[in-house]
């Protein structure tokens, strides 16, 4: 079991990480020196960084409220709450997710049909800024409000106080199928508004699409109710699931990496789910940090590529989207995505945002303006699209972007983003970003959101 690092420990950690930047050229652009990554998108060649090697952990547990150290993973954080009977309001889906990550680039999960994004259930963070000072900011404050989806941009959270839910040891599951997306779509209207289905609670859900009349809705609903529960960190593999079973019963624990075991149903292009290759294929390293970097060892080699034209397959363009959608516009831009694109399966995810706001269209957070008034569906799809010459130019991506911005809205920006300068700013806030990061940065040592995320070609 994981253990809290206390205080002392975290004291030292930031005085650490203090010094790093502190050892800096003076002007040098500030970076973490981490090497490891969940982004879709090329990274520059680490050089001299910030040491955040000391700010891995959890720092305290406290009821419903943990104190955590910005670079602790979600699979450190949750061995700690479980052991006290509660997780995070939101646990994204894989693994190797950092708190600090999730809450400057976006999470979500199942359960954002009721608890928002993560960012929203931050009662205080402390951010080391572009100056090299130490802010400690919470909900209201400038920094605090503009800090989720600004990637680095605005600095480092160092620490973060959380809230917690208290959770029970299993969770039931039923999958419903529907025959079009309009049904799917009215059914998660429904879930989100009574948190129930058919007379049972809903504590979490989420969906996959495996073509346009095949869809699924997956009911979550926690309980202590003993019974047998399933494993799908052997030889069975959670997505195919859907498909041969209605109901379906796990571990807490397992519920929330239920899809970091094969990388939701990415491992399949490693053969990691043939049954001769899952049965030699360590299960220690069945998970999605260990896809990543076959991911990009691929980049680096393009051996995907060579196969392709050697097999005389179309050019590919790698399309690794998450997008959100409103959910009265969600069965037109699946039946849009299975015109143009036509990649399966496809993960949805509701959301609902905690917080509301005074301002234009009750958009609270300004770095990502969704609308408080509006529930929306998150539209994850992740591969490969055989388009031809054309690829290395993204028009699959690109199309993607335009749809998603003509239904209202909005992209995840951890993948690759082709957006010009103009409509990026105002798609993301990116005035009031700027004016936020002047502010903290005066003299511009940390990158600036658009040069991280979108790629100029």
């Amino acid at each position: 079991m994981r253990t809290t690092v206390g205080r002392e420990q975290h004291a030292h950690g930031e005085a650490r990480l203090r010094e790093s930047y502190a050892a800096l050229p003076d002007g040098a652009p500030v970076r973490l020196a981490k090497r490891t990554s969940n982004l879709f998108r090329g990274r520059s060649t680490p050089g001299a960084g910030l040491d955040v090697s000391g700010l891995s952990g959890v720092i305290e547990v406290d009821g419903d409220v943990a104190e955590v150290q910005g670079m602790c993973t979600y699979e450190h954080l949750v061995d700690v709450t479980l052991a006290h009977g509660r997780i995070p309001l939101v646990v994204p889906q894989l693994r190797t997710i950092t708190l600090g990550g999730a809450v400057s680039g976006l999470g979500i999960e199942s359960t954002s049909f009721r608890n928002g994004l993560p960012h929203e259930s931050v009662l205080e963070m402390d951010v080391l800024t572009g100056a090299g000072e130490v802010v400690t900011t919470k909900p209201g404050d400038e920094l605090f409000d503009a800090f989720p989806n600004s990637y680095g941009s605005l600095g480092y959270a160092t620490r973060l106080r959380i809230e917690l839910e208290p959770v029970p040891s299993y969770v039931a599951l039923r999958h419903v199928r529907f025959d079009d997306a309009g049904a799917l779509a009215d059914a998660v209207a429904r879930v989100v508004e009574e948190h129930a289905w058919a007379g049972e609670r809903v504590d979490a859900v989420d969906g996959v699409v495996f073509a346009p009349d095949e869809l699924y809705l997956t009911l979550a609903r926690w309980t202590d109710e003993p019974g047998p529960t399933s494993d799908y960190t052997g030889q069975q593999v959670f997505y195919r699931s859907l498909q041969q079973r209605g109901t379906d019963r796990l571990t807490m624990h397992d519920y929330l990496w239920r899809w970091d075991t094969d990388w939701f149903w990415c491992s399949r292009a490693f053969g990691a789910q043939h049954p001769l290759v899952r049965r030699i294929w360590p299960r220690r390293l069945r998970r999605s940090d260990v896809y990543w970097k076959l991911v990009a060892l691929d980049r680096r080699l393009g051996v995907a590529d060579r196969l392709d034209r050697r097999a005389g397959r179309p050019q590919g363009e790698r399309v690794v989207q998450d997008v959100e959608v409103p959910v009265d516009r969600l069965a037109e831009f699946l039946s849009w995505f299975d015109r143009e694109v036509g990649m399966r399966p496809v993960w949805l995810c509701p959301l609902r945002l905690r917080r509301s706001g005074d301002g234009p269209g009750d958009r609270p957070w300004p770095g990502y303006p969704l609308s408080a008034a509006t529930t929306y569906v998150n539209v994850g799809f992740w591969g490969i699209v055989n388009v031809g010459p054309d690829a290395p130019t993204s028009p699959r991506n690109r199309a993607i972007e335009a749809k998603v911005s003509e239904l209202g809205g909005h992209k995840s920006l951890y993948s690759e983003a082709f957006y010009e300068p103009e409509a990026f700013d105002h798609l993301y806030g990116g005035e009031h970003l700027a004016a936020v990061k002047a502010a903290h940065d005066p003299d511009d040592r940390l990158t600036s959101l658009y040069d991280k995320v979108v790629q100029r070609r």
